[in-house]
């Protein structure tokens, strides 16, 4: 089971939380059949929302980010809500790139140039809604710099997807750091110093290092007290019945329409590619449940 952990640190200077996510990582990439450099990215942006979903207030409370890119991938589609639960999709998840110069995959470069958006439903009105330019479509960097531009909060994001030769996911997940408003000049110059030693987030987790032990080797400076631990995974809430109710949201025409060409309706789940078929009689019958 994936796991994640929070924390805080230097005397609640810095809370910090810490994701392994490569179930769900490999989840995702069975589920969409997504190329090696898309399931980095979409890996990197799954870990990133869970650990965001994570600082939500209420476990019903839900998050989505979406990142617009004009690279090959298109975009990327993630949400995840206050128990942990996460889902995501990309546009083309079969979009290929050359590795990058030092024989990486490219995230960067199959993200492109765009935007990241970052919607919070906290079951208000209108959803908290905030979108910034994309710094490098590396996902860590666009998502720290989210965190200084939209919330003020200074923020270190490491995210990490490493696969095997067989493209399954060898390992995933990540950390986010930050600073609070009240932290001291020092307490900020020894987390700048501690974030720039970390040469790679795979190389921590392929080192099997748990979220706990993740967060304790970066902050080996200072005290570190872990203050939630939880399961998280890969769901999708996608059920026979709602995609009954998005038959019907087509109008009585078009399912007639649908009736008439007598053959099986197949409507798939973006998020998890669930498939869920209907014959013309079942619609027909969908259609006289609700009177017309």
């Amino acid at each position: 089971m994936d796991t994640l952990v929070r924390a805080i640190a230097d005397n609640a200077q810095i809370r910090a939380f810490a994701a392994v996510t490569t179930q769900i990582t490999e989840t995702a990439r069975k589920a969409h059949d997504t190329s090696p450099v898309v399931t980095a990215a979409l890996g990197r942006l799954m870990s990133g929302a869970v650990m965001m979903g994570s600082m939500l207030g209420e476990e019903d409370e839900l998050l989505t980010l979406k990142i617009d890119g004009d690279g090959p991938v298109g975009g990327l589609v993630v949400t995840a809500d206050g128990r942990g639960r996460v889902k995501g999709y990309a546009i083309n998840p079969q979009a290929m790139c050359p590795p990058s110069p030092v024989g990486k995959l490219d995230v960067g470069r199959i993200v492109g140039k765009g935007y990241l958006t970052v919607i919070k439903d906290m079951g208000l009105e209108e959803p908290y809604n905030s979108r910034t330019e994309l710094v490098s479509g590396e996902i860590g960097e666009d998502l720290a710099q989210y965190f200084v531009s939209s919330e003020q909060i200074p923020s270190g994001v490491g995210l990490g997807v490493l696969m095997n030769r067989d493209n399954t996911v060898r390992c995933a997940g990540g950390f986010i750091i930050q600073l609070m408003p009240f932290a001291s000049e020092e307490c900020i110059s020894g987390l700048e110093n501690a974030l720039s030693k970390i040469t790679s987030v795979t190389s921590l987790l392929d080192q099997g290092l748990s979220p706990e032990e993740m967060l304790k080797s970066i902050l080996s400076y200072t005290d570190v007290e872990i203050t939630d631990h939880r399961d998280i995974a890969f769901r999708c809430n996608c059920s026979r019945n709602r995609v009954e109710r998005v038959l019907l949201s087509m109008g009585k025409d078009q399912l007639e329409e649908l009736i008439s060409e007598g053959k099986d309706t197949e409507l798939n789940c973006q998020f998890c590619n669930a498939h869920y078929v209907f014959s013309p009689q079942e619609i027909r019958e969908l259609l006289m449940s609700v009177g017309h």
